[in-house]
């Protein structure tokens, strides 16, 4: 092959693993994370925007704040662990051959603690205001340093905290609105190791190492309807907007090789700063609510997620030759349905029960270790007792199982990928308390 190819090829894909590795990861539907440290994960979050039970309302529907007929506040903890392993499969290779390939990465996620705080204010009967405070979108991965995959990813972490302070309005007896700003903080923190044998022509030249980290603030919003048409009966929509965060980070490489240097360099990819615009998609839920009886109510809900916008950042890199990349990570928009149960067991206390289904954001050939998402299903138990008057206490347990993510990938410096992530599985504990 002429030299001038292999050099084409050579920066098409040093350019290809800068324009694609700073994609961020988490676990939820896509990206999106629906436990905030609610009492509703009891019921894997169906009836979400309709059930206006608690403060927890401030962040999940706004308007169903209309609802409650007390002052509350409402914290919630949630311990979360998670089984997220690599399981490669015949074809897994590192590029040239002879470069070493060490494990499957170990367990990617582990143990996480979350939660979130909910407040609402009541004014008079028909105006309320409020504020939520948690996360509802990122996650994290990290794998072993010296692993199969680190061409691709060695840690993709996308972290977020949104405060989201807002208002209530009843504007008739079974109809309210409300809504506020998105007040959203995210930081982005990515390294991956980069293949120097090849471009070196030396199977034993160490890795190099590109890293990028930054964080932005940003504004969008939180918006909602809310409608009890009859008594018993309840609907909610839930509408959050896009929101736009720009990172940047200079002096992204170390430890690259003298001719993977130059190429770059002649590119125009390093010596300067690396931008990457990420919009954070909308993201839409419909809720519903039926007494059916005085012990017994059931709920669902209808979601979809924009994460198609999410899977086009716009990475530039800024200099004397700049350039600016759009890394298409192929992701689709995402649908979610949730079914649930209340059952009054006695006065002061309410069990429930729920389970939930969301679509795949990717495919075996657009996944990559950063981003391992694929279907997900949730199976929720929960309990809640009024233990007075003013005090209100719950707990769940819900169970996540990550379908098989497949993985097909190659590239010439990161190497052939070949798995899947199975069987992965979550576990989420929450414990929440109410004060009126």
């Amino acid at each position: 092959m002429p030299k001038r190819s292999v050099t084409t090829r050579l920066v098409a894909a040093a350019v290809g693993v800068l324009s694609t590795i700073f994609a961020a990861t988490a676990w939820g539907g896509a990206l999106g994370v629906y436990e905030m440290g609610t009492p509703d994960n009891g019921t894997a979050i169906a009836g979400r925007a309709a059930l206006g039970a608690d403060a927890s309302t401030a962040m999940t529907n706004p308007a169903a704040m209309t609802r409650l007929q007390h002052s509350e506040l409402l914290i919630g903890l949630q311990p979360m662990v998670f089984d997220v392993k690599f399981n490669r499969e015949a074809g897994t290779a590192l590029f040239p051959p002879g470069n070493p390939t060490d494990g499957d990465g170990g367990n990617a996620i582990g143990l996480i603690i979350a939660g979130g705080m909910f407040y609402v204010y009541d004014v008079n009967p028909d105006l309320k205001l409020g504020a939520g405070f948690g996360s509802y979108f990122g996650g994290g991965l990290e794998y072993d340093d010296e692993w199969v995959g680190r061409y691709y990813s060695q840690q993709a972490d996308f972290l977020s905290l949104a405060i989201n302070p807002n208002f209530a309005y009843r504007i008739a007896d079974w109809l309210s609105v409300g809504g506020g700003p998105m007040l959203v903080w995210g930081q982005v923190l990515q390294r991956v190791a980069i293949n120097n044998a090849l471009p070196e022509r030396d199977p034993q030249y160490p890795d190099g190492r590109l890293h990028f980290k930054d964080d932005d603030f940003s504004v969008g919003g939180n918006i909602g309807l809310f409608s009890e048409p009859i008594r018993g009966t309840r609907f909610g929509l839930q509408y959050f907007t896009p929101v736009s965060l720009t990172f940047s980070d200079s002096n992204i490489a170390s430890g690259l090789g003298p001719r993977l240097t130059r190429l770059l360099t002649a590119t125009g990819a390093l010596g300067g700063t690396v931008k990457m615009d990420i919009t954070v998609p909308m993201m839409l839920m419909v809720s519903g609510y039926h007494q059916l009886t005085d012990s017994i109510a059931i709920m669902g809900n209808f979601g979809w997620q924009q994460w198609s916008e999410f899977g086009l950042p716009n990475i530039s890199l800024t200099g004397e030759q700049s350039r600016s990349f759009t890394a298409d990570l192929n992701y689709m928009d995402t649908f979610h349905g949730a079914f649930g149960v209340h059952y009054r067991l006695s006065k002061p206390w309410l069990l429930t029960a729920g389970f939930a289904y969301d679509t795949s954001p990717l495919t075996a050939t657009t996944r990559t270790p950063a981003t391992p998402l694929d279907r997900q299903m949730r199976i929720a138990l929960g309990a809640v007792r009024d233990v007075s008057e003013s005090i209100t206490v719950g707990g769940d347990l819900e169970y996540l199982y990550l379908f098989p993510a497949d993985i097909q990938r190659a590239n010439a410096l990161q190497g052939r990928l070949v798995g899947d992530y199975a069987p992965d599985w979550g576990l989420i504990a929450t414990v929440t308390i109410a004060v009126r």
